[in-house]
């Protein structure tokens, strides 16, 4: 199968699965601002933000590790499968060892338990939904997804609406869902059949974790720069404002929702194409199109801001708009930031990965603790789109090393410029904001769909070829 069309072809499939988890988010918004107030959600997303950052150290990184040895075809599947079940039951043993640590961490009182299930389960999933993908069965991963949408609604509703469980409801809920996601593929998949614990080959293991554990600062440096800035408004402002910012970031979710259906599919193309020159090319002309649909999503989400924020939650959680531009700018950031990242992955590189994670990390906290004070929530906004700025420069000039992508960097400026602009004008809702915004909306949508439709023409050029 050609290149470009197996890349679409996996694209596709990835976004039926991917598509309905990340609507989950604006689905249940409404649900969750009107069951939970401003105080509880900023709680519960502390939480969910503490065992994110566990997950991790408790898995060792080694998510990752089955990702990248599983597309690999000269290693035996049952070694990598079994080494990742291995390494999350270890872990997760001495986490439990740390529990009366753990119960003095500030909003985790009394809600340790959670957070333990929350972990466990999600390792095991992230596991087994993410060898699945990597043995091909690119459909079943799908269906999981969908699988799993639903019975999180299902979850939600039930501990949320009926039993009126409160924090405890929203984690159980996720908890459950993961739980039968788990049970779900370990069968489906007959993940069984890969478990062997007695014969797993020990170079394999060792090639696995030499790979993961650099990436684990790696991970917790990119929870720095997604999660710190909550603690610090936690503590500089208050839980409710908190719970304002937390539901600001449910927007720009949307732009992740296109990245992260495309690196799914992505990271297997990278992996296996194999000429210098061949790659270089792949990787140019997929990136141009990625991030002219990211910047073009961006604009759209600031121009829409106050009215998708108005649809998806209640009235006390209205003033989270404002938070939301400088929000969408660091998500489109991030999402490069990604996409480079696979350039270390495919040259199995993790160790670079985590200097330039790094800088940026301590960029945030930096940003963080001098913007908080002076300009509030949005202080903080900002601070998390500097520093994925600055990882996404860094990355841009360290990958070239590898591969050396050919960058417009005019109209990358341009893009950014104009993203920028838009975020000015309507956080200050200077007069006529609406149509500066429509103005420079459509701006950036004629500006990018250029790289857009000859992808997509080639694309289809291929296809009408080959009939």
């Amino acid at each position: 199968m050609d290149k470009y069309k197996k890349l679409i072809s996996n694209t596709m499939i990835f976004a039926i699965g991917t598509f309905s988890s990340k609507v989950l988010v604006f689905l249940l918004m409404p649900l969750y601002t009107r069951v939970l107030n401003n105080s509880d959600y900023g709680v519960v997303d502390l939480i969910i933000q503490t065992g994110n950052l566990l997950i991790p150290i408790v898995s060792v990184g080694i998510i990752n590790a089955v990702v990248r040895f599983g597309l690999d075809d000269k290693i035996n599947k049952n070694d990598v499968f079994s080494t990742g079940l291995i390494t999350i039951l270890c872990g997760f043993t001495v986490l439990v060892l740390f529990q009366p640590l753990l119960a003095k961490v500030p909003y985790m009182s009394g809600h340790t338990m959670l957070i333990y299930l929350f972990v466990l389960m999600a390792c095991l999933r992230s596991l087994c939904s993410q060898f699945t993908r990597a043995k091909g069965y690119v459909r079943l991963y799908a269906f999981d997804g969908v699988l799993s949408t639903i019975t999180t609604i299902v979850f939600n509703v039930l501990y949320l609406v009926v039993f009126e469980w409160g924090i405890v409801g929203y984690v159980m809920a996720i908890f459950s869902a993961d739980l039968l996601s788990v049970l779900f593929l370990f069968l489906s998949a007959k993940l069984y059949r890969y478990v062997h614990f007695k014969r797993i080959n020990r170079t394999t293991t060792s090639a696995m974790l030499r790979y993961c554990i650099p990436l684990i600062p790696t991970t917790l440096f990119w929870w720095i720069m997604n999660v710190s800035d909550r603690y610090i408004v936690s503590n500089v402002l208050g839980s409710e404002a908190n719970g304002l910012f937390a539901v600001s970031y449910k927007v720009p979710t949307i732009v992740n929702l296109i990245s992260t259906i495309f690196i799914d599919a992505w990271q297997i193309s990278a992996v296996t194409e194999q000429t210098q020159l061949a790659r270089e090319r792949f990787f140019t002309k997929v990136f141009r199109t990625y991030q002219s649909l990211l910047f073009a999503v961006g604009s759209g989400l600031i121009l829409l801001a106050k009215l998708i924020t108005k649809l998806l939650v209640s009235d006390s959680f209205y003033a989270s708009w404002q938070y939301i531009p400088f929000l969408v700018i660091a998500t489109v950031f991030s999402c490069m930031v990604t996409f480079l990242g696979t350039v270390y992955m495919a040259e199995k590189k993790s160790v670079f990965a985590l200097v330039t994670t790094a800088i940026g990390a301590g960029i945030n906290i930096w940003l963080n603790i001098i913007l908080i004070p002076l300009y509030g929530v949005n202080g903080a906004a900002f601070a998390t789109f500097v520093s994925y700025f600055v990882v996404f420069v860094l990355r841009a000039v360290d990958t070239r090393r590898y591969i050396r992508i050919r960058w417009n960097v005019f109209k990358m400026v341009f893009n950014t410029v104009v993203l920028l602009a838009q975020s000015l004008i309507l956080i200050n809702e200077i007069p006529y904001w609406i149509w500066y915004e429509i103005g420079l909306t459509v701006l950036m949508v004629v500006t990018n769909l250029g790289a857009i439709l000859v992808t997509l023409q080639k694309l289809l050029s291929k296809r009408l070829h080959q009939a």
